[in-house]
Formats: structure tokens, sequence, C-alpha cells
């Protein structure tokens, strides 16, 4: 694919999207055709050496060394590009356009089932306590992993405590969160449970996880509250990907939670998630294949569309989620050397504050980049 084309939207017209896909367009333009400026902001690697960067937050207060607005990134990778090995989260400051180390947890953290390797599961609450997944490996293959934590750390980088149980194995996709301040949901999916060797067959015993926290003042979050709501999704081992899973959560207003399945390289929706008090299974599908190429990490923009990224190639889908039209695709890692073009560079999307952009990693490069108009 030339560079040339690396910013084309792939269905230049809603109408004929829609008609290819067989369901009527919906209105309004697509949010990626507003969308023509990528700009690189920064390395995500830090001075130990992690690299492949995951997950993406935009911070939504200021405590601590962190200031609202500021975006946090983590690594997966060490220095010897070893997968499920990273431990680092950087900060991204875009009114000074500087980085720092925010955080450098600790490899063996005895807290955590098998040590530390970062996911995308990752956010911020109000409190100023970041919350972060780890699904690690001590070879960087699936032979080795561990059921793994969620890592909670304060506003200053410092661990403060582990959230384990039988219910989190391999805490894995981009979290949707709720925060009132002193209490907090959050949806985190879990693809450890039975994951073997690459090459084996996938197992269905993937879980989308609801939490429900407390936070005193002053004191770090406590789990109240664990629900299963989502079961029975496809998760396997991947030699270049270490682990395929459900991984993008979104979480709609009307309740219902958007999940990027990637074994099935479809959308599904699980409607009442904020309230059931029982499993959905796999959900209602939204969207499948198409211009879905094993969808990752997924964002909700502000007039309700989907833009989900794709591992196979570097494009960004955008998906209406009522009617489960593919409205455009845009190339936004479009490097020749993976074939297809930008395959297994792309992985965290948010949206920037006020929603009319969004920031993305490139892990072929290590960068954070921005998307805007």
């Amino acid at each position: 694919m030339p560079r040339s084309l690396s910013r084309l939207l792939i269905c230049t017209s809603v109408a004929v999207c829609a008609i290819g896909l067989g369901v009527a367009a919906p209105s309004g333009a697509p949010f990626l055709a507003g969308i023509h400026k990528h700009t690189l902001l920064t390395s995500s690697i830090p001075a130990n050496g992690d690299e492949n960067p995951y997950a993406l937050i935009v911070a939504p207060a200021s405590s601590g060394t962190i200031k609202r607005g500021d975006v946090l990134l983590d690594n997966f990778n060490n220095q010897k590009n070893l997968q499920g090995t990273g431990t680092t989260i950087m900060q991204y400051d875009p009114a000074t356009r500087t980085t720092r180390l925010f955080a450098n947890v600790p490899a063996n953290l005895a807290a955590c089932p098998g040590g530390v390797g970062l996911t995308t599961a990752m956010t911020m609450l109000k409190s100023g306590f970041v919350i972060v997944g780890s699904m690690p490996s001590t070879d960087g293959t699936t032979k080795t992993l561990g059921q793994g934590c969620l890592i909670v750390l304060d506003s200053s980088g410092k661990v403060v405590k582990t959230i384990t149980g039988p219910q989190i194995d391999g805490p894995w996709g981009n979290m949707a969160v709720i925060d009132h301040g002193d209490a907090a949901t959050l949806f985190i999916s879990n693809i450890g449970f039975g994951i073997e060797a690459p090459g084996q067959p996938a197992q269905h015993a993937a879980t989308i996880l609801r939490l429900g926290l407390t936070i005193p003042a002053g004191q770090p979050p406590a789990v109240q509250s664990s629900t299963v709501i989502g079961s029975g999704f496809g998760a396997a081992a991947d030699a270049n990907a270490f682990a395929v899973g459900p991984t993008g959560l979104a979480l709609a207003k009307d309740g219902t939670l958007y999940v990027s399945d990637g074994v099935g390289n479809r959308i599904v929706a699980i409607k009442d998630a904020v309230t059931r008090t029982t499993s959905a299974g796999t959900g209602t599908v939204v969207t499948s294949g198409g211009m879905l190429k094993r969808p990752l990490a997924m964002v909700m923009t502000p007039t309700g569309d989907l833009l989900v990224t794709n591992a196979l190639n570097g494009q960004v889908v955008e998906i209406d989620p009522q009617s489960g039209t593919q409205r455009g695709a845009q190339w936004i890692d479009a490097d020749e050397a993976q074939s297809p073009p930008g395959n297994g560079d792309l992985f965290g999307i948010v949206m920037t504050p006020g929603g009319a952009g969004f920031y993305y990693v490139q892990d072929d490069t290590n960068t954070l980049m921005q998307a805007q108009r």
C-alpha cells in the first residue's frame, strides 16, 4: 500500500458502504471522514527499553504527578521484545509536549500471580488511582503464562495494592468505566482461562467481568462486587500476537456494552451490562467480517459510533452500533514492512478531550499518535 494512500477512507460514500453491507445507511457524515491530520507526538520507550505500547487513557482529573488531559500509555514488552514482560507506564503532557516515566512496576511483583506484563486493561479514576491489568509471561510466550492481576497505583506511580481472584485471569481488554468519585464500576475482559501454546484450538472460556468498587477518601479502591456478565468468548495463544481474545470494550449511554471479539472477527453487544446479574453469554452480534480484520481496541465517538482498530492491517473501522453498518475505514498505519501494511501495528485507541479526534499507538515505531481534523 503506497504511503500516499495511507490516510484515505476505504469507503468514500456512506451509501456505497451501506449498500455493500446490505443495510441502511445512517444519517450524518462518518466521523472518520473528517479526520485528515495524523501527528507523531512522542516515543513510548522509557530508559529501560520497554516497548510495544498497548493501553491508552486520558487522565480525567489532576492528581499527584498527573494533570487532567495527560495521556498514559503502557508497554507490554521488555527491551528484549519479549511479550508479557513490559512493566512501564509512560505519561505524555499535551500542553508542554513532554514525556516522562510515570511508573515502573516491579517485574516480580509477588502479589501478582506470575509476575508483570502490562496489558491494554488500564484506567485512571477521578480519585487519582490508576488501575492496570497484568497478563504475564517469563519467556515472552503463553507457555509460561501467569494468571495475572489488576495492579492499583497511586497518582505518583507507586503500587499500593493488587486485585486478584478466581474470576481474574489474564485481564486483557481496554476497560469501560463508570466513575462517580467515591464509587466506580469497571468492565474488564479476562482471556487467560485455559489458554495453551500457540497452534492449539481456541478456548471458549474468556469472560467479561464487571467489578463494583468503593473508593474511601484517600484510600485505594476496594472491590465490593464481582459479576461475570459475558462468557464463552474465544481466546487463543498466538505466536505473533501473544494472545487473541475479546479486547475492545465500549459502554453506551443506554447501558449496552459493546465488545470486540477477535476470534469471532465481530462486534457484539451485551444488553443491560450495568445492572444484569447473570451472564449474557457472547451477547448479540452487531456486525462481523467485512472491514473487520481481527478487531482490537475500541472507543465510542461523541456521536455514538464505534471506532475499532484492526490487528491484521493498519486500519481503524467505524461502525454504527444501532444498525451494524460498517461506515468506513481509514489507514492509520500503512507500514509496508508488514503484510498487509500495518499488520500487527495497532492496539490502543482513545478519544481526545472534546471528542474531535483520537489518540492511538503504532507498535512498529513505538510511538503515540494523534488523529485530528
